[in-house]
């Protein structure tokens, strides 16, 4: 509930702080004197967008304050969704600069509009002639008739199943695309891949290749090196190891005569082994080196044809070659994959389907058995307030749609005379009859969810005495559930309730002020006696107001 507000420089008002109580609140003045500029205040703390010309100073900047007890209406999950500092009192203040900027804190942290427009349309219901087209909304009459059902955790639990089944029926369609698409390139990727496969790819393989193809491409000049260090190893007069040799002798000789020769003596003989062994694996490379020119076709072939498959898929070696036949390999087989993924996809929307189906027929059940009851209510309401022959006719068929709020498509008519056919609200009611039938809907859902404060903005216009009697008496009955606030010109609403609030302009320093004052018992019996006789009291228009306060 609403419990403080204050208004600082805006509009006509100056400086203006008023509490207020729960139950039933009235708020009257002349017509002019700022009742529309209380609410375009309040309207502000709700999330409404804000100009220079809400300054009464343009020098100086306008702050609205609102305190709102917010402990029975489960705000939590709000608050920690939008990232609030929950507290039971919070606080909500709007502040706009003379620069023209605006400012919204929710307990003190700085808030952006959308998140303080959705707190603010759980805080206070502003009642007005704009609202009341909320009647003609099937949206608005599906709430209506799940708050009688009792529908709230069904219908999250509906919106939870019908998200996944979205998205499941989005990644058919994705599934199926890309299906089509993926057709038109599969022959052309099993080609690429066969010559991949073909290929016989192996990592190192081209390196050993390409060392295979200069020896055997060079074969005579090799062999002619190898016989070059044959002749230098094993020639009798110069060649190396009979050196060797002769050197290991003079340092065996050398070490005979002196023990510090004998490490010239084992290097020496180390080195004719080293030679030896060199010298045996000449002789092998000799015999085993042979010209193999069919060899030599082979290996030139396979360097050809990777270095074309290099050109082809443009990769640098042979590894980004098996990583390229490796995705083609993977698109391969998604694609030939893709009709069991399809077929699988489509199991699983049947399944969910049928999840839903049960849940919204669940829905619809609840509102097929509390339709009657909500039409007895309304039209039991209504004919209290002067409308005895309206009467409704509401039908909900299930469907084969999955909408947002269920399968049901909803028929909400009216008619508001006797013998008078059934029409869309919006055809067969008046603007009065329709503020009267949306009060009546308030009045009904107030017995069945916690409502934000309300206010009704003048919803008693055109109406006659004792249906503003009726009237009233709805708000108040309202009011022992919820915080309700009525503004009015009628004298038989402003007796019902349990606090009055006049709004009134005053002249300061020639400077016309508007402000908000509580009345007590006995400037109540002023304000009424006014409403009924005007500002020239009558003795009957006090003891009148008396006897409706009374």
């Amino acid at each position: 509930m609403l419990t403080q507000l204050s208004i600082k420089n805006y509009a006509l008002i100056d400086k203006l702080h008023v509490d207020f109580n729960d139950g039933f609140s009235i708020i009257t003045g002349e017509t002019g004197a700022g009742k529309s500029i209380l609410l375009g205040g309040l309207s502000l703390i709700l999330g409404k967008r804000a100009d220079l010309s809400s300054l009464k100073d343009a020098s100086q900047k306008c702050v609205i304050e609102a305190v709102f007890n917010i402990s029975n209406y489960k705000l939590k999950a709000l608050f920690k969704a939008e990232d609030f500092d929950y507290e039971e009192q919070t606080i909500i203040r709007r502040e706009i600069l003379p620069s023209g900027k605006s400012r919204a804190f929710v307990n003190d942290s700085p808030v952006n509009l959308s998140s303080l427009q959705a707190l603010g349309a759980r805080l206070i219901d502003v009642h007005s002639q704009h609202q009341t087209l909320q009647l003609t909304s099937n949206d608005f009459q599906f709430q209506v008739i799940d708050a009688l059902a009792n529908n709230d955790s069904a219908l999250l639990n509906y919106k939870t199943e019908l998200k996944v089944y979205k998205t499941l029926q989005k990644e058919l369609e994705e599934l199926k695309v890309f299906q089509a698409e993926a057709i038109k390139e599969h022959d052309y990727n099993m080609f690429l891949l066969n010559e991949l496969v073909e290929a016989n790819l192996v990592e190192v393989e081209e390196q050993s290749l390409e060392e295979e193809y200069e020896t055997l491409n060079n074969i005579e000049g090799i062999k002619e090196k190898l016989a070059e260090a044959d002749h230098l190893l094993s020639e009798d007069e110069v060649g190396v190891i009979t050196a060797l040799t002769t050197l290991k002798n003079v340092f065996q000789k050398l070490a005979t005569y002196s023990s510090k020769y004998e490490e010239l003596y084992n290097r020496a003989t180390s080195s004719l082994i080293e030679m030896d062994d060199l010298y045996s694996e000449v002789n092998d490379h000799q015999e085993n080196i042979d010209a193999d020119p069919n060899r030599l076709e082979v290996v030139d072939a396979k360097l050809k044809m990777l270095h074309s498959l290099k050109q082809k898929h443009v990769a640098s070696n042979v590894s980004e070659l098996i990583e390229i036949k490796n995705q083609l390999e993977e698109k391969v087989s998604v694609t030939e994959n893709l009709d069991a993924n399809i077929l699988k996809k489509s199991e699983e929307i049947t399944a969910q389907e049928s999840q839903l189906n049960t849940i919204a027929k669940g829905i619809h059940d609840r509102r097929l058995k509390v339709i009657p009851e909500l039409k007895k209510q309304l039209e039991t309401i209504l004919a209290d307030l002067g409308m005895p022959n309206a009467q409704f006719k509401i039908e909900a068929q299930f469907g084969k749609t999955f909408f947002a709020n269920g399968k049901d498509e909803l028929s909400f008519l009216f008619s508001a005379n006797k013998g008078g056919s059934f029409n869309e609200l919006k055809k067969a009611a008046s603007g009065g009859e329709l503020s009267r039938i949306m009060l009546a809907i308030k009045s009904v859902l107030a017995k069945y969810i916690q409502l934000p404060t309300i206010m009704f903005d003048e919803i008693d216009t055109g109406v006659s005495g004792e249906i503003s009697n009726k009237m009233g008496d709805i708000m108040l009955q309202m009011s022992k559930r919820m915080q309700v606030f009525s503004i009015t010109h009628l004298p038989q609403v402003a007796a019902k309730g349990h606090s009055h609030f006049k709004v009134y302009k005053e002249d300061v320093d020639d400077v016309t002020q508007t402000n908000l004052v509580k009345l007590n018992h006995d400037e109540r019996i002023v304000e009424i006696a006014q409403m009924l006789g005007g500002t020239e009291m009558s003795s009957s228009a006090i003891a009148h107001a008396k006897e409706l306060l009374n």
